[in-house]
């Protein structure tokens, strides 16, 4: 394993959130709701929101640093960064780069947070619209009347399924399932007393073959936060410290390009990345005991757990149940919060925040002694990043 590298080197102390609202339906402003989730993990860790001294977050967030120190009374900022573009993508690459910060000595205890309201801002997810010219991406997607994020992204879980002889529709069919289910037991969840059966599911209206209305996350207002300090500080903390074991950020080879006709097309970009990702973390998908991984679509999630390893793409139906995916008796739980499709979509920084929870032992769908957590962010998007997080019992 080579000595450069973030495993055993920073911890996560604390997490918090906001209320969680339907979008559009906070009280408060979008700085606000931030300001709670920062306050709540100050609160968890047993820090002063004073003693914080770095910011990190992602996809355009706009609750700026330099304010928030104000608000905080934060006696020194030495750290402040935002991951590039890639929507959700950067979720674990934010508390990435604030466990990089820590390790480094360029700060001892950073916050990696994301909020959002969108009655305050506007709702995420329209369609693209123009009136003139298109370039990039889009150049090969408008003239056609593909406008929105569900649109393009079908294209290549389609693509991705006729490529493995029609697997994955019962696969995404379990996904939401099985986040609707661990959102039943979450009182934090916005979809709380609203269980999906599968007949539910089958009879919901189909929006962009291959998805249907809960195969896509929700929109939310709210705001998540987690404190990553030293290991030493967070031993003395009020909860037993969780380390960052592996932390990777980027794109395959030529993602950028648009192009359908891409050898990267069908995928959900994790194909180069996860193999970077398990070397630093010095385990294998073999050794995960909880997975929370980025729901933007559920056919995205099934994409992203094959390419970490999880199982082979033809088996993702065998595998990827309902009964498998479930904490209590499955092999992989999944998002047992909830995650973005049942709990809350703030960009995803929620899913981070539930897996500290299952290393630590709280969780509203408590895992049976895990050791070992994959947090997957932002499938298909790019950058995406990647976090295995980890007991002391892996160092």
């Amino acid at each position: 394993m080579s000595e450069r590298t973030l495993r055993g080197k920073a911890a996560i102390s604390g997490v918090g959130e906001s209320v969680y609202y339907r979008h559009g339906r906070s009280p408060v402003p979008e700085f606000v709701l931030t300001l709670h989730a920062i306050l709540a993990a100050c609160e968890d860790a047993g820090v002063h929101p004073s003693d914080i001294d770095g910011f990190s977050s992602y996809a355009m967030d706009r609750n700026g640093p330099v304010r928030l120190a104000a608000a905080l009374n934060v006696r020194e900022m030495r750290y402040a960064t935002m991951h590039w573009e890639g929507g959700g993508g950067g979720m674990a690459a934010a508390v990435g780069n604030a466990a990089t910060a820590v390790a480094t000595g360029q700060a001892n205890c950073v916050v990696a947070f994301r909020g959002l309201a969108q009655g305050e801002v506007g709702r995420f997810g329209r369609s693209f619209r123009t009136s003139g010219k298109v370039w990039g991406g889009q150049a090969y997607n408008a003239p056609y009347g593909v406008g929105s994020p569900g649109q393009f992204f079908a294209f290549k879980f389609q693509r991705w399924m006729h490529e493995h002889g029609g697997v994955g529709l019962k696969a995404q069919k379990a996904v939401s399932l099985a986040s609707y289910h661990h959102a039943q037991q979450n009182p934090r969840a916005v979809m709380h007393g609203r269980p999906l059966t599968s007949e539910a599911y089958d009879e919901s209206r189909m929006i962009v073959e291959p998805w249907r209305l809960y195969d896509f996350c929700q929109e939310n207002d709210g705001a998540a936060a987690i404190i990553v300090t030293t290991p030493e500080r967070a031993r003395e903390g009020a909860h037993r410290p969780v380390y960052l074991l592996a932390a990777a950020q980027g794109a395959n080879q030529g993602w950028g390009r648009g192009v359908m006709n891409s050898p990267t097309y069908a995928t959900a970009n994790f194909t180069q990345m996860a193999a970077r990702l398990w070397e630093m973390a010095g385990v294998t998908a073999d050794d995960v005991d909880v997975v929370q991984a980025y729901e933007n679509f559920t056919g995205a999630v099934v994409m992203s757990l094959v390419e970490h390893g999880i199982c082979e793409p033809e088996a993702a139906d065998e595998v990827l149940t309902f009964e498998n995916l479930t904490a209590g008796s499955g092999r992989w739980p999944l998002n047992t919060s909830g995650g973005n499709l049942a709990e809350a979509y703030v960009h995803g920084l929620n899913l981070a925040v539930e897996g500290v929870r299952q290393l630590r032992g709280d969780s509203v769908n408590q895992v049976a002694d895990p050791n070992v957590c994959l947090v997957a962010a932002g499938p298909m998007t790019a950058p995406i990043s990647d976090l295995v997080l980890g007991t002391e019992a892996t160092l």
